[in-house]
């Protein structure tokens, strides 16, 4: 079945879940207000980056899960199932245990090579080097093979109400492993972009739906390499020049820092 006509089928679930998505970017916007939105920013505590990731999640990924979540629903019009709520907590589980992962490996970097690292130094070449990464990766069979997976699940919906909550928990997080294959490099684009920067969340966020949901799968990740590929380009040339990009040590970055203090 396409993402229409799953939406079709369960438009309730799809507007609960974009509702809930709008409600994830309203509460993002917020405590993000007035944070340092460029490359390498202080991320906070773990316990506050948690949960800001968790909620972060929510708001660019799910979106793009209501199409499966749609065969998650019992015959009950008008309301979600439990099925359905298990399957979505289980999959922005996976991400989060993710974002932790990231997390570490930030911070280990931050603390070893905190001075290599400086935008004026190795800073904006490691971003450029993500994102070239991240554009190559778009190529890779990992990635399709993943992005496959992700885009079976709505083959076969006959039956899918049926499963028990402990086998909705695992597809859960199947599905969100297979997210994971598929979109991971992006998130490590947004890492170099400024992971607490609304307009770049917005991005990936866009792109990730490009993928996921669009028609043209092959297409689609041409058309996400050829962006990245451009940002990569701009950030190495002229950073300053780059829409939305918040750079080290510029105005704006200062300013950031001065309203966090």
């Amino acid at each position: 079945m396409t993402p229409l006509q799953l939406t079709r089928r369960r438009p309730e679930v799809v507007a609960g879940l974009l509702a809930a998505a709008a409600l994830a970017w309203w509460w993002t916007a917020r405590r993000m207000s007035g944070m340092g939105a460029s490359p390498g920013t202080d991320l906070g505590t773990l316990g506050w980056f948690t949960g800001s990731w968790a909620v972060m999640m929510a708001a660019m990924m799910l979106p793009s899960l209501a199409p499966t979540l749609a065969l998650y629903v019992t015959p009950s019009p008008g309301r979600m199932s439990i099925r359905s709520l298990l399957f979505a907590c289980s999959y922005l589980l996976v991400w989060t245990a993710a974002g932790v992962l990231a997390y570490g490996v930030f911070e280990l970097g931050k603390s070893l090579l905190a001075s290599e690292l400086a935008w004026n130094r190795g800073g904006r070449w490691l971003s450029g080097s993500v994102l070239a990464a991240a554009a190559a990766y778009e190529f890779v069979p990992l990635k399709h093979a993943c992005m496959a997976k992700c885009r079976g699940q709505r083959a076969n919906p006959a039956g899918a109400s049926q499963e028990s909550w402990s086998a909705t928990l695992l597809m859960g997080a199947r599905s969100g492993g297979w997210c994971i294959g598929s979109s991971w490099a992006l998130m490590a684009a947004l890492f170099a972009l400024g992971v607490m920067s609304l307009t770049w969340m917005a991005l990936i966020a866009a792109l990730v739906v490009f993928e996921k949901l669009g028609p043209w799968p092959r297409a689609a990740s041409v058309a996400t390499a050829v962006v990245l590929i451009a940002l990569t380009v701009g950030i190495v040339i002229s950073p300053h020049e780059v829409p939305g990009l918040v750079v080290p040590g510029s105005h704006t970055a200062m300013h950031a820092m001065k309203a966090m203090s």
